[in-house]
């Protein structure tokens, strides 16, 4: 695993949690218009990186259990 790939992974989780914190903040409705789209970038943005994270994790599972199979037989 590279750098760039841990990077993902492991701000995956926070990622997250911004996310969320975005949505709540959106959904309270103290923001105006401009602010709305801001944020709504910016969860777009973390919704990229989660998805890259997923495919990375899911990749890197897959390279495990091709392995595991190799190893078997």
């Amino acid at each position: 695993m590279n750098k760039k790939e841990k990077n993902n992974l492991s701000s995956f989780e926070g990622d997250l949690k911004k996310m969320q914190s975005i949505l709540e903040e959106i959904e309270s409705k103290d923001l105006n218009l401009e602010e709305i789209i801001d944020k709504y970038k910016l969860g777009i943005e973390l919704s990229k990186k989660c998805q890259k994270a997923l495919e990375e994790a899911e990749q890197k599972i897959k390279q495990v259990t091709d392995n595991q199979s190799k190893t078997k037989e």
